[in-house]
C-alpha cells in the first residue's frame, strides 16, 4: 500500500504567462551550484504518458532502466534504475519480469511501488489517454503487479528490444486519473522519482531544484534554470553575452565559438536524421522515377560540410553506421546528377522552355515545408531545392508553423527529422517505413509521413521485430536498407551531430552518448547532470 503524507512536500505549480527575463548565470551569481541553460524547445508538457522523456532523458522522472554513457559512438548500454535488476524475459521474450527497487519515494512524498509502473503503462494503452506513444507500445498486451516488488509485462509477440521501452519515466498512480494525457496536471506539475523536481514554470522559464532525497544520491548541481529562447541566433547572442552556461545551437553558429576563450563547443553523435518526405498523393513525388532521381541529385557531403559545419554524416537511409551488423554499407545513393537526369528523361519528364520538367501535363514542381524558427531545416530545405533545380525540378521552400504542419504533409513535402528512440533498429525504423503507419489515425502525423508502402520492407521489419535471434534480426535490417535504396520513400539527407555551446566551469562528469532526435538541453553535456561533480 502506498504511503501518502498529510501534506504534499511540493505544491503543484501553475503556469504564469509573463514577460521574458534574463536570469543570472552561475558565473554571475558567484559560481554556486546552479546552471542556466537556454533551450529552443517549448517548456512544459512534462507528462510521460504524453510522450515526455520517452528516451530516458527526463530529469524529473526515472524509468525502470536508464542509459549509461561515456562512448562517442555505439549503442548505449542499459542499467537498472527503478528496477532492482535488469528485466528478465522468458524463453520466447514474450513475458518480461521486473523486480522493482525498494525504498524509493516520489517528490510528493509518496512511496514508489509496482502499482505506479502498472498505472503508467496502462495509461499509455488506455484509449481515453490518447497517448501519442500508444502505437509504439502495440506489442504490450498487459502489465500486472505479480507481487509486492514485481511487475510482469506480457507481450503480444516476442520483442527482443523490450528493455528500451522501459526507459519511460514512471509517474505516481494517484496522478494518473484518466482522460486525455495532454490535459493532465502532470504536464505543468510533474511528480517523479528523478534527481530533480520542478519548482516553478512560466512560458519562458522553468526552474528545477535537486531532489535531496534522490534514491541514487542527491545531485551536486542544486539548481537548474532553463529559459525558452526559440530563435537560434538569439541563443547564440545570449551565450556570447555571458547570460548563459549553455545552449543547444546549430552547428555553424556553434562553430563561431570555437577557440573563443571561456567557451567549449560540444558535438555529440546522434542517430537523428534529416530528410525530405515524398508524399504518395502528390502527382510529382508519387512517381518512383522522381523519387530515385531526387535521391541521386542531392550532394549530401556538401550539405554536411557547408550546412553542418562538418558535424554530421551523409544519410541515404534512416540507418546509421552505429548499428553495426544491422547496417548495410552498400545501401547508399551516390551523388550522380547525370544519372538522375537520365532517369527523369527515360520516365517521360521532359524539360520545358523554362527548364522545369513536365510529364503528361504535370509540372515537376512541389513545395517543401520547414519549421520557421529552425534555421538548420531552412538551410537544408534550400540546399535540397537548389540541387533539385539542377535536374529540372522546381522545389518551393515554405516556412509552416508546427501547429498546422502535419495536416499538410499529404500534399506537400516536409523537411523532417527522426530517430526518437534510436537504441535498437526496430525503434529507429518501424514507424518511419512500415505501411501500417501510412493509415490515417495510426501514430502521429510525422510517422511514415510519405505514406510509404513497400511489402518487402514490411515483411522484413515484421520478421525482425518478432525475432530473438540477433543474427537473423541484423540480416532483416540489412534487407530493409537494400530494398529501400531500390525504392526510396524519402530523400534522406544527413545524420546530425548535435551541437552545444558550454561556458567553462569546474564541473566534471559530463559523458558523451548517442543522442536521439530530441536534442534540447535535456541532452547534450547535461543529459547525466545527476552525476556531475566539482573538480
Amino acid at each position: 500500500m502506498k504511503l501518502v503524507p498529510a501534506l504534499s512536500l511540493f505544491a503543484l505549480v501553475p503556469i504564469a504567462l509573463v514577460g521574458c527575463t534574463a536570469p543570472a548565470s552561475s558565473q554571475a551569481d558567484g559560481g554556486d551550484a546552479t546552471l542556466v541553460l537556454a533551450d529552443g524547445y517549448e517548456l512544459g508538457n512534462y507528462n510521460p504518458v504524453a510522450g515526455f522523456g520517452e528516451a530516458g532523458e527526463a530529469k524529473v522522472y526515472d524509468g525502470l532502466v536508464r542509459l549509461t554513457g561515456g562512448q562517442d559512438t555505439g549503442i548505449p548500454a542499459l542499467e537498472p534504475a527503478l528496477a532492482a535488476e535488469m528485466p528478465v524475459p522468458d524463453a520466447d521474450a514474450k513475458v518480461w519480469t521486473v523486480r522493482i527497487r525498494d525504498g524509493v519515494r516520489f517528490t510528493d512524498g509518496t512511496t514508489f511501488g509496482p502499482e505506479d509502473v502498472v498505472a503508467t503503462y496502462r495509461a499509455i494503452l488506455d484509449p481515453a489517454s490518447a497517448s501519442p506513444l500508444a502505437t509504439s507500445y502495440d506489442m504490450l498486451e498487459s502489465v500486472e503487479a505479480t507481487g509486492p516488488d514485481t511487475v510482469e509485462f506480457r507481450l503480444a509477440y516476442p520483442y527482443a528490444p523490450w528493455p528500451t521501452k522501459l526507459l519511460l519515466g514512471i509517474a505516481p498512480s494517484e496522478r494518473l486519473t484518466g482522460g486525455p494525457a495532454e490535459q493532465s496536471p502532470l504536464n505543468s506539475a510533474p511528480v517523479g522519482t528523478g534527481p530533480y523536481k520542478l519548482v516553478s514554470l512560466r512560458a519562458d522559464q522553468a526552474v528545477f531544484e535537486a531532489n535531496d532525497d534522490y534514491w541514487d544520491g542527491a545531485p551536486q548541481v542544486k539548481k537548474l534554470t532553463v529559459v525558452y529562447v526559440p530563435d537560434d541566433n538569439a541563443r547564440a547572442q545570449r551565450m556570447a553575452a555571458g547570460e548563459l552556461d549553455g545552449a543547444n545551437v546549430p552547428p555553424l553558429l556553434a562553430n563561431t565559438f570555437t577557440g573563443r576563450d571561456g567557451y567549449e563547443v560540444v558535438a555529440n553523435t546522434s542517430a537523428d536524421w534529416r530528410g525530405v518526405t515524398l508524399p504518395a498523393d502528390n502527382p510529382v513525388t508519387e512517381d518512383p522515377a522522381m523519387r530515385m532521381a531526387l535521391n541521386l541529385a542531392v550532394d549530401r557531403d556538401a550539405m554536411v560540410e557547408s550546412i553542418l559545419g562538418g558535424h554530421g554524416r551523409a544519410a541515404s537511409t534512416p540507418v546509421p553506421e552505429v548499428y553495426g551488423d544491422s547496417y548495410e554499407a552498400d545501401a547508399v545513393f551516390a551523388f550522380d546528377r547525370d544519372r538522375a537526369e537520365q532517369i527523369l528523361s527515360d520516365a517521360g519528364w521532359a524539360a520545358g522552355p523554362d527548364g522545369v520538367r513536365a510529364k503528361d501535363g504535370v509540372r515537376a514542381e512541389f513545395t517543401v515545408m520547414y519549421f520557421p524558427q529552425d534555421t538548420l531545416r531552412r538551410d537544408l530545405s534550400q540546399a535540397f531545392a537548389s540541387d533539385a533545380s539542377k535536374i529540372g525540378v522546381r522545389v518551393n521552400v515554405e516556412a509552416v508553423d508546427r501547429s498546422v504542419f502535419p495536416d499538410q504533409l499529404t500534399a506537400k513535402a516536409g523537411l523532417l527529422g527522426g530517430g526518437d528512440l534510436p537504441y535498437d533498429p526496430d525503434t529507429q525504423l518501424y514507424s518511419t517505413l512500415h505501411s501500417s503507419y501510412a493509415r490515417p489515425g495510426v501514430g502521429s502525423g510525422y510517422d511514415n509521413a510519405s505514406n510509404y508502402v513497400n511489402p518487402q520492407i514490411d515483411r522484413a521489419l515484421d520478421d525482425a521485430r518478432r525475432s530473438i535471434d540477433p543474427a537473423a534480426r541484423a540480416a532483416d535490417y540489412r534487407a530493409v536498407q537494400t530494398a529501400y535504396v531500390a525504392d526510396p520513400g524519402y530523400v534522406m539527407l544527413v545524420f546530425l551531430d548535435h551541437t552545444y555551446v558550454v561556458r567553462g566551469s569546474d564541473w566534471t562528469g559530463s559523458a558523451p552518448i548517442l543522442e536521439p532526435h530530441s536534442h534540447g538541453v535535456n541532452w547534450g553535456p547535461w543529459w547525466n547532470l545527476r552525476d556531475w561533480t566539482r573538480s
